[in-house]
């Protein structure tokens, strides 16, 4: 993988992890699902990214909570709660994992008996599919920071693909990434339909201005657990924060910039469409200050460090 906030250290491990599909275990080579699967036929499914550390799954409440209400909004049954994280802790066992692993939790609508958009043509329930692997982000791409292009493809409303559902759906953010790329940029930024800042292509998007951490409205964008916690562990420390609409003439005028996500945590952004922001070489002070109290956060939650005191 290129240049990416997904770029992982090689572990040669993963050649042999065994996927989980549907309360069984396949080594990855031989892990298979239906070309009639509503997922691979139209994208019908709803997905997490989770962190396994010191033996724990992060802020696995919130994953679940935000996997459920996006179950419900599709209208698919994916069972109860407690079959979910016993699968999730089935598939950390069955592969020996302790620390620095990534789980991917995809469950789709299942199987159709002919191709075609109709629930009504679906064959048995769900299919749930859990890839865990061993993968520690890439430490020069969080020392480093990445580049942004500013993609032409826009963040849909959500009256036409909430993008609150983490959703197998991803297609218009995969044309963005396409365009950055192309345009020797190293990740996408995306438009919300008012021409306002929304997020990434597969992150969220912050700036910090003038000692304030800015971020967009939050209703073009993944209800990202990073970007939330960030925004809570500010809070707590006294951070200035805000949520609201801003433009490209912000964030090409910021005094740093970074994205969040699951994996990669927080990772600086050193310049959007060739303008350089900040020093650009890397986290600026609020970015390092910021990562190191999200580090935290990760440890207190994992059992790890101390309890975080509720905000009032």
């Amino acid at each position: 993988m290129t240049k990416s906030t997904h770029a992982a250290v090689t572990d040669r491990r993963n050649d042999d992890v065994e996927i989980y599909i549907n309360g069984e275990f396949f080594h990855r080579r031989e892990a298979r699902i239906s070309v009639f699967d509503s997922g691979f036929l139209v994208g019908d499914g709803i997905w997490e990214g989770i962190r396994l550390h010191h033996g724990r799954l992060a802020f696995l409440d919130r994953h679940l909570d935000r996997l459920y209400a996006g179950a419900k909004a599709i209208h698919l049954d994916i069972g109860p709660r407690r079959a979910i994280i016993d699968a999730l802790a089935a598939t950390v066992e069955r592969n020996n994992m302790v620390d620095s692993v990534h789980l991917r939790l995809m469950i789709t609508r299942g199987d159709k008996k002919t191709p075609s958009q109709h629930p009504s043509n679906v064959v048995g329930g769900p299919n749930m599919v859990i890839i865990a692997e061993h993968k520690l982000a890439d430490p020069t791409v969080a020392d480093q920071g990445i580049a942004l292009f500013t993609a032409t493809v826009r963040r849909p409303p959500p009256d036409t693909l909430d993008q609150k559902l983490n959703c197998h759906s991803k297609l218009h953010e995969v044309i963005a990434l396409i365009q950055a790329v192309n345009a020797g940029a190293d990740e996408a930024l995306m438009l919300d339909p008012t021409g306002a800042v929304a997020t990434c292509n597969a992150t969220n998007f912050f700036i910090a201005q003038k000692g304030e951490l800015i971020t967009s409205t939050g209703q073009y964008n993944l209800a990202g657990i990073t970007r939330a916690v960030v925004l809570e562990e500010a809070a707590r420390a006294g951070v200035p924060t805000a949520e609201r609409p801003y433009s490209l003439t912000d964030v090409y005028d910021a005094d740093e910039a970074f994205v969040t996500g699951t994996f990669g945590g927080l990772t600086p952004v050193n310049s959007v469409d060739g303008r350089t922001i900040g020093a650009g070489d890397g986290p600026g002070p609020m970015t390092l200050r910021l990562r190191q109290l999200h580090h935290d956060a990760v440890l207190a939650d994992v059992g790890q460090g101390p309890a975080r005191t509720p905000i009032s």
